[in-house]
Formats: structure tokens, sequence, C-alpha cells
């Protein structure tokens, strides 16, 4: 077993901890309390049968009780600490019934971070999270040094925590959601990638979902490593009072010092000098916005020591993560893009602007409550959308921002599989199929590699179909 912070175990040796939500977060977060000496109670608002399958070995053991498909309120009146997973609102009933009795209320994040004696660096933003941890386990990787990537991005930092060896580094993709419940949290090198309207179905307003990303860093030190985009003002308006100097990254070149890209070359700048890492061509991973991604690995890495050539290599060699324009198929000369990771409409937005080809998009899902016409007017501008596909309880909702901005080659579709079939019919030779939902899967699928693999599944079977 690894070890874990003296304090956590402390902390938690003894005490009975109600878990709120089955799933992946939750889950690990009870066998990491079971592991501390904690006893645990596992509740989800769901029955039984509709988990696929529990860890047996997990539910045999004498100090979890499994609580499903029962009211969650009266447990409190058993517990000492409320752990809730990142699906669980800071307002909803349990979360509000434990904070006025009095009882501790963490997240499975703050939870994890709190055990681990393993250093931490974090990747937080509205978009390019996934993309950016996994290209810095590449780094990490190929510096020989040995990284965990964890957090938002499935595998749950509790999982990660538990196996763990000391000497590891723990790269954590942090959402908005896991900020809700991670005071005290401090990495000590985090980065903020961008920062536009999402979650405001559960945020409320874009001041609070602002001031949870900037959580990220207040729990930071001097000494410790804050990295920010220079280009986005919102980001940039983070700095003043952060504790850690920033590091600063930049795709105009228009900073002093950091990473930046210039002359379509990626450099790092210091001490007046420029050196160059690569040209941007030479990255595998598509689109602008991942000019960014690269960028802001780069400064983590080099301000935690990573030499310059490792970087380099590791960014030529990343060849991106599933589901984030993914390709999928070339079916009758029509290339298939899976971007089912474009769960906001900026995601979208900077899919279609990588686009080189004549494209069909298909788009929709859960109704966030976000305004669609930025993406509506990219649609426009790009000049390579010739038809869009609409799905999903957002369908009604961009299909007036997209008529609102002079673009009416729209249909709609009853399902994912109706969406393909069109999107197969409407498709031009030697064109693309763009799957880019700027919306959260939950009104369709559990989420969004769920939704990505039965794209994937869908077009495989449209091209087994031609054969």
């Amino acid at each position: 077993m690894p070890p874990f912070n003296p304090e956590a175990v402390k902390q938690y040796a003894g005490k009975t901890v109600l878990v709120a939500g089955a799933a992946r977060s939750g889950l690990a977060a009870t066998q990491l309390l079971l592991a501390l000496g904690a006893r645990v109670l596992l509740h989800d608002d769901k029955p039984l049968t509709a988990f696929d399958s529990l860890p047996q070995e997990l539910l045999r053991h004498e100090r979890l009780e499994l609580l499903l498909g029962q009211p969650a309120l009266p447990l409190l009146a058993r517990a000492q600490v409320l752990l809730i997973s990142p699906g669980i609102p800071v307002d909803s009933p349990l979360v509000l019934a434990a904070r006025e009795a009095g009882l501790p209320v963490t997240g499975e994040l703050a939870f994890a971070a709190g055990c681990a004696t393993q250093r931490l660096l974090a990747v937080s933003g509205t978009n390019g999270k996934t993309t950016t941890v996994s290209l810095l386990g590449e780094i990490f990787n190929q510096a020989g040094l040995v990284a965990q990537v964890a957090g938002n991005i499935g595998y749950p930092l509790s999982a990660a925590v538990l196996r763990a060896r000391e000497e590891e580094v723990l790269i954590v993709e942090v959402s908005s959601f896991q900020l809700e419940t991670a005071d005290g949290f401090r990495p000590q090198a985090a980065a903020m990638l961008n920062i536009t309207p999402d979650h405001l179905d559960r945020h409320h307003s874009m001041d609070t979902y602002i001031a949870l990303k900037r959580s990220l860093f207040v729990a930071q030190r001097p000494g410790d490593i804050t990295v920010l985009n220079a280009d986005d003002p919102q980001v940039a308006a983070l700095a003043p009072g952060l504790p850690a100097q920033v590091t600063w990254f930049s795709s105009s070149g228009a900073i002093p010092e950091g990473a930046v890209l210039q002359d379509g070359q990626i450099i790092w700048r210091e001490a007046g000098q420029d050196r160059v890492l690569c040209a941007a061509r030479d990255l595998k991973i598509p689109g602008h916005h991942n000019y960014g991604n690269a960028l802001a690995a780069t400064a983590l890495a080099v301000r935690w020591g990573i030499p310059l050539p490792v970087i380099a290599y590791a960014l030529k060699n990343f060849a991106g993560v599933e589901h984030r324009i993914e390709f999928t198929a070339r079916v009758n000369q029509v290339v298939w893009l899976n971007d089912s990771k474009g769960t906001n409409p900026e995601s979208t937005m900077r899919a279609v602007e990588a686009m080189d080809r004549p494209t069909v998009l298909i788009a929709g899902g859960y109704d966030k409550q976000l305004p669609f016409d930025a993406l509506a007017a990219t649609v426009v501008q790009s000049g390579l959308i010739h038809q869009v596909v609409l799905l999903g309880q957002t369908a009604p909702t961009i299909e007036a921002a997209l008529r609102g901005a002079g673009y009416d080659a729209i249909s709609h579709a009853d399902s994912l599989e109706d969406a393909v079939h069109q999107a197969h019919r409407l498709a031009r030779p030697g064109g693309c199929v763009l799957f880019s939902p700027a919306c959260s899967s939950f009104d369709m699928f559990e989420n969004y590699e769920q939704r990505g693999q039965v794209f994937k599944q869908l077009v495989q079977r449209l091209g087994q179909g031609e054969g």
C-alpha cells in the first residue's frame, strides 16, 4: 500500500463518511477511505439495477454499507463527514442539510489531494484540459519521470493516490464542478488555459464560474508554479494577488518571457533569448486552439525542470486524445471526425476553425443555458460548413442562432443514428463530417465518452455497410 499523508489517516480512520454518488469518483473515494480505516456509507439515488457492475470485493468489505435507491437525507445523522461526487451541486438539498447540521463537506478531488504525499500538477480551463494533461503525461514520461494523469479526465484522483508510489507526479485535470468543494487544494504547479461561458446552469453566473477557476491557485505558496494564458482577458485578470509568480504563455507572441507562438514556431523565451522547440506545423494535434494547449504544457514542463529537447520531442510525437477531433473513418471519400469532447460552444468553434474542407456539422445536446450566437457566427465565417444537422434539447436554440446569423442549411435528427445517416447523405466527396455537439451529453447519454463511442460505432457500421 502506498504511503498516505499521516494527517489524512488521522482525520478519517474510524470515522463514518457518507459518500454521495456511486459512479467512478464515488467508488474510487470509497476505496481510498477504506484504505485509511474509515467506515463508509456509499449512497446513490439510483437503484442497484441501474449499475452495470460494482466491484464485488469492495461490496464485501466489512466497513462498507451500500445504500442505493433510497433517500440520502436520513443518512446524515449516521455520518461524521459528507463526501460528494462532482456531479452533486453544492446547493443540493443534501449538501445544504449537511452544512446546516455542521457536518464537514468535502469533494473527491480535495479529499484525494489531502491524502497524497506525491507532488500535484493541475490544469483547468473551459476547454483543452484533457489534451493538455495528456500531453504533459507524455512529456513527463519522455523525461523518465513516473507520472499518472488523473482527475476529470475519467480516472479519479482517489484511484491514482491509492496506487501511486511516493516519487510519482500526479497530473490532474480539474473541472469547475470539482473546485466547488476543493478548499485547501494545493497543486505545486497549476495552469489556467482559458475561461469562456460554460456550466451556467449549475454555477448560475459567470462571476461565480470565474471565482471557482481562480480558486485553483489560492492555496499555492511562493515558489510554486502558476501558468496563465496572456491572450485570454478573463485568465489574465486572475493574476493580481496570486501567491506564486506567474509564468505566461501566448499564441500571439506578445509577452517578454514564457512560452510563445511566433512566426509559426513554438518558442521558450527567457532572459532575452528565444529558443525554438518546434514548428507549429510539426504538431500532430490539429487546430490553432491546440497551439495554446502545447504552449501551456511547455510552460509547466519548463518550470518543472524538464529539458527543452525532451519537451520538443514530446510535442512533435503526441497524437492527441480520444473524442477530440479524432479521426474515426473514411467512408466513400468522406472523413468522419469524432469531437464528442466538444461540450460547449467555444470548444466546437475551435473544431470548426480547424476544418480545411467542405464539412457537415452534427451538433446539439443537453441544455446548459449557454448562448450559441458566437458559434453561429463562426459557422458562417468559416465558409466550409455547408450543412448543420441538429439533435437534442438545444436543437431549437442552435437553429435560432444560426438563422439569426443568416445561415439556413439546417436539418433536424431524432437520434444520433439518424444524424449520422443524414450527414452521410449530405456529405460531399472529399469532404468531412464533424461531430462536435457544443453541448453536454446528459439528455441522451451518460457522458461524452459514451456518446463518442456510439458515434464511432455508427460510423464504422456505415463503412461496413458500404464495403
